[in-house]
């Protein structure tokens, strides 16, 4: 495994039916869901998937409901059983551990926050976020110390001593998400987390969590059915349909070129701007005024940089146009308003 994969998911299938494992051995790949249903009574909910994790980043995996996206993430954790094919995390085989080894991964290494808030009504706020750390066994003082750390993180300090029951919904989601940093965990599983939240107070959560990424780096995979949440959150996105991954890339990439009619309908609504970087958009061949610019660094911006960004700047008329650079300072070329402009009435 390369050092900085976290996550490596090979030739993952998962079957529902009472033989799926004498089924898995002689199962022909080439055969369809139905046909597979048809044929042996046995429901295919993940087919032979394969992806890698890269430590720190967010890895969505998304699709319509009935997808398997939530049947693939639990096979990660093994809270479903994968039929066949292998979980490494940290080159450490996930579907070989004991159940010992499997209780400490999961208090030590991973947690996880689900769409239902699953907050114990008797315990406090403070009581719950510090649950994990408590069944860990840590000391009281560390553990309250700890909790309280994560408390203010989410923006719920004033709340230790509430109770769920006196919380809105988003706070108890809060309450959730502190509950899984409290222990530190190098990996963080998000199942649809937002999607019962109003949609403000969806999006006040998906920045909340942005921040936290930012300032953590924690290794996390984030399912949804949501596109436009999925090309916010993601660093990378897995795209899939009746079990299988119809296309994994970067929003941008996904985007910008989109592999078939699936993943094009996702992608429909979306203005591109919102995704799209200088260096996607740009024009190679710069003006003279541009290779001025360029010698004087003047008004130079990076290739990776996102369209939406330079909207207010090329909205004045007397600005000069951005001279496009790569992240070592290489000219690639420039753009000008009436490419912003496209780039805004543009979808796929």
């Amino acid at each position: 495994m390369n050092k900085d994969q976290k996550i490596t998911c090979s030739n993952i299938w998962k079957l529902f039916g009472p033989d799926e494992k004498t089924i898995i051995k002689n199962l022909d790949s080439s055969l369809s869901i139905k046909e597979v249903q048809e044929k042996t009574g046995h429901v295919v909910a993940v087919k032979d998937v394969s992806f890698s994790i890269q430590k720190g980043e967010t890895f969505v995996v998304m699709g319509l409901s009935g997808s398997g996206k939530s049947t693939l993430v639990r096979c990660i954790s093994r809270l479903i059983e994968p039929t066949s094919g292998t979980v490494k995390m940290d080159d450490v085989d996930v579907t070989k551990m004991s159940a010992k080894d499997l209780l400490e991964l999961r208090r030590n290494k991973m947690s996880m926050v689900f769409q239902h808030f699953g907050l114990f009504p008797h315990r406090t706020v403070i009581e719950n976020i510090g649950y994990g750390l408590e069944v860990r066994g840590t000391k009281k003082d560390i553990r309250l110390e700890k909790s309280m750390e994560v408390l203010k993180m989410v923006g719920l300090d004033g709340w230790q001593n509430n109770y769920p029951r006196e919380l809105s919904g988003g706070m108890q989601q809060r309450v959730g998400l502190a509950r899984a940093l409290a222990v530190d965990p190098e990996i963080l599983i998000f199942d649809e987390p937002f999607s019962a939240l109003d949609p403000l107070i969806r999006r006040e959560m998906q920045d909340e969590l942005l921040k936290i990424q930012e300032k953590l780096q924690r290794t996390m995979v984030f399912i949804t059915h949501d596109f436009l949440e999925a090309i916010k959150m993601g660093d990378h996105i897995a795209i899939m349909k009746d079990g299988e991954i119809s296309q994994i890339g970067t929003p941008e990439e996904i985007v910008s070129n989109p592999k078939d009619q699936y993943v094009k309908d996702f992608c429909e609504d979306v203005p591109k701007y919102k995704v799209l970087s200088a260096g996607k958009v740009m024009r190679k061949e710069c003006s003279t005024e541009a290779k001025k610019l360029y010698e004087n660094k003047v008004n130079c911006i990076e290739d990776n940089l996102k369209i939406e960004t330079l909207i207010d700047q090329l909205s004045e008329g007397d600005q000069a146009y951005p001279v496009v650079c790569s992240s070592s300072g290489k000219l690639l070329g420039e753009i000008d308003r009436s490419i912003v402009m496209q780039s805004m009435k543009s979808k796929v």
